[in-house]
C-alpha cells in the first residue's frame, strides 16, 4: 500500500477519503484554496497545502499544482473523490506519468467511457440494451428533425461529453425541437467544452438505477447491488435507496451482470457505476458509466458492510479484489439524503452564510458524512452539498422511520437547508409505498407548502418583540433552568439544544 495519499478534492468526500487512508495508517495531504482555509478536509488531514483563490479554476483544477504538491509532499497516490478531475483521463493521465497512481480508473478507461456516444457504442458490444437512439452526434438542426421523426416524440438532446445531469433537455414536440437544440448545444459548450450532441426516445415516467461494481487490474470484477437514485430535481439527484424498492431478483442480476461485462470490455478498474433506465415493466436500458466513487457510496457499504474507498486503494496499489460474487450478501435497507445549502422555500435557491449551529442526528443505524461544523462558512464557489445523513434499517420502513427520526433530530442554522424537502419527502405516500420514479419532485413538490402563512408570520413577529422585552440586548438573562448563576448561559443553552433558545 501506499504511505502517503494526496486528496484532490474538498468538503465531505475528502474528509471520507481521509478517515479511510487514518484507518489504514497512511499520510493523507490536503489542498485548499483561499475560500477553503478554514474547511473541515484541513483540520483532518496530516498535512495540507495552499492551491490558489477560490475559483475553482485556478485551485481545484490546476493540474500542475496538484502535481507540483503532491511531488512537495512526497505522495505515492492521489485520490480525486468526485466531481472536479475525478473523470478527466487527462489527469489520470497526468498523474501516472508523473511516476504517482492515480486511484481510479485509468485514462484509456475513462476515454472508452466518457463520452456517452462511444459508452453507447461499448455496451453495444458488450450485449447491454441502451436506450433506442443515436450511435453519432447531430450534423445540424435539420439532422436532429429526420432522428426525431425516426424515434418519434417525446425525444432527449443530450451532451455527448455530460455528466451530472447537465446538458439535457426533453422535447415533447417538433415545435419545441430548434430552441431546445440551440440551448442543449450551448450548454454543452460551455459546460464540456463540446459542442457534441445526440438524441434518443425519451422514457415516460421511467426510475433511474445504477449498479455499483468493482474491478482490479487482475481481470476480476463483481458488482454490490443497485441503488435507486429516482428522488431528483433537475437531473440532481436529492435521496438514494439500496435496494431498489419492488425491484425483481432476475432484474437485479441482469443490470449487475451487464455492469460487469461494461467493465471487463472497457478495461476498468477501481469502483465505478453502471447508469440505467428502468421502465414500468422492469425493462432496463443503459445510460452512462460514472467512472468514479459516487457521491451515494455510503448506502452501498451500509447493506454490505464494505469500504469501498479502502478497497480502491487496495486496487491502485496492484492489489486483486478479496471476494467473490458469491461472497457479496447485502444486509437490509439504507437510504441517503443529501442535505444541501439550498433553500426548497424558493425552489432551491442556493444559500450561503456561516453555520451558526451545528448538531448531527445520532443513534443506532446512522451514519453522518459531514464537510462542515458550526463556523465554517458556506461560500458560493463550489458544490452546495454540505453533508449526507445515511439510515440504516432491517427492512425499509424500519431505515424510512429511522432516517425521518434523525431528520428532525439535525440542527443546521445559520443558511437554508434541503432538511425540509427531505422530511417532507419521506413522509409522502408514493415514497412510502416505494412507487416513485424520476418524475416524483416535479409531480408532487411544490416549494409554497414550506412558505409561512400570513397567521404564522404575525406570530413570529409577536415572538420577537417578546424576546426583545424579555431579553433586551446586552441585558442578563432571567434565572432559570436555561441561565447559569450570575445571569450567563447555562451548558443546556450552550450545547444548542431544542427549545434552549439563542445560539451556542
Amino acid at each position: 500500500m501506499f504511505d502517503k495519499v494526496l486528496i484532490a478534492n474538498r468538503s465531505e468526500i475528502a474528509v471520507r477519503v481521509i478517515r479511510a487512508l487514518q484507518e489504514l495508517g497512511m499520510g493523507s495531504v490536503a489542498v485548499y484554496s483561499e475560500a477553503d482555509r478554514r474547511s473541515l478536509h484541513v483540520l483532518h488531514a496530516d498535512e495540507a497545502y495552499f492551491l490558489g483563490p477560490p475559483a475553482a479554476r485556478d485551485s481545484y483544477l490546476d493540474v500542475e499544482k496538484l502535481l507540483e504538491i503532491a511531488r512537495r509532499a512526497g505522495a505515492q497516490a492521489i485520490h480525486p473523490g468526485y466531481g472536479f478531475l475525478a473523470e478527466n483521463p487527462a489527469f489520470s493521465a497526468a498523474v501516472r506519468d508523473a511516476g504517482m497512481v492515480f486511484i481510479g480508473p485509468p485514462p484509456e478507461a475513462m476515454q472508452a467511457l466518457g463520452n456517452k456516444l462511444r459508452a453507447r457504442r461499448l455496451a453495444g458490444a458488450a450485449g447491454v440494451p441502451v436506450v433506442p437512439g443515436m450511435d453519432a452526434p447531430l450534423r445540424g438542426l435539420d439532422d436532429a428533425r429526420r432522428e426525431a421523426g425516426r424515434l418519434g416524440y417525446p425525444v432527449l438532446l443530450k451532451a455527448a461529453a455530460g455528466g451530472g445531469g447537465k446538458g439535457m433537455r426533453a422535447v415533447r414536440a417538433e415545435a419545441e425541437l430548434a430552441s431546445a437544440f440551440e440551448l442543449t448545444r450551448g450548454e454543452a459548450r460551455a459546460a464540456f467544452a463540446s459542442e457534441e450532441i445526440y438524441l434518443e426516445k425519451y422514457l415516460e415516467r421511467p426510475r433511474h438505477l445504477e449498479i455499483q461494481f468493482l474491478a482490479d487490474a487482475h481481470g476480476h470484477a463483481v458488482y454490490l447491488g443497485e441503488r435507486d437514485c429516482s428522488v431528483q430535481r433537475r437531473h440532481q439527484k436529492l435521496i438514494e435507496e439500496t435496494p431498489a424498492p419492488h425491484l425483481r431478483p432476475e432484474v437485479r442480476r441482469a443490470m449487475g451482470e451487464c455492469a460487469v461485462r461494461l467493465a471487463l470490455e472497457a478495461g476498468y478498474t477501481s469502483a465505478g457505476t453502471a447508469e440505467f433506465m428502468v421502465d414500468r415493466s422492469q425493462n432496463f436500458y443503459f445510460l452512462e458509466v460514472n467512472a468514479r466513487l459516487q457521491v451515494e457510496h455510503p448506502v452501498t457499504e451500509m447493506v454490505t458492510g464494505l469500504d469501498l474507498v479502502k478497497l480502491q486503494l487496495h486496487v491502485a496499489a496492484g492489489g486483486e479484489l478479496p471476494f467473490a460474487q458469491a461472497d457479496i450478501e447485502p444486509r437490509g435497507h439504507a437510504i441517503e439524503c443529501r442535505v444541501t445549502a439550498e433553500d426548497p422555500e424558493r425552489d432551491f435557491m442556493p444559500s450561503i452564510g456561516r453555520v451558526s449551529q451545528f448538531r448531527l442526528p445520532s443513534g443506532p443505524g446512522l451514519r453522518n458524512d459531514a464537510g462542515i461544523y458550526a463556523g465554517a462558512e458556506i461560500t458560493p464557489y463550489y458544490d452546495s452539498l454540505m453533508a449526507k445523513l445515511i439510515a440504516w434499517g432491517s427492512d425499509r420502513e424500519e431505515a424510512r422511520r429511522r432516517m425521518l427520526r434523525a431528520l428532525h433530530e439535525y440542527v443546521l442554522e445559520g443558511v437554508k437547508t434541503s432538511i425540509p424537502f427531505h422530511r417532507w419527502a419521506l413522509s409522502h405516500p408514493a415514497f412510502v409505498e416505494g412507487e416513485f420514479d424520476v418524475g416524483f419532485v416535479d409531480r408532487h413538490f411544490e416549494p409554497q407548502m414550506f412558505r409561512p402563512t400570513p397567521e404564522e408570520e404575525a406570530l413570529a413577529v409577536r415572538a420577537a418583540a417578546l424576546h426583545a422585552l424579555l431579553h433586551p440586548a446586552g441585558g442578563p438573562l432571567p434565572a432559570g433552568p436555561t441561565a447559569a448563576p450570575g445571569g450567563r448561559t447555562g451548558a443546556w443553552k450552550l450545547a444548542g439544544r431544542p427549545g434552549g433558545g439563542g445560539e451556542p
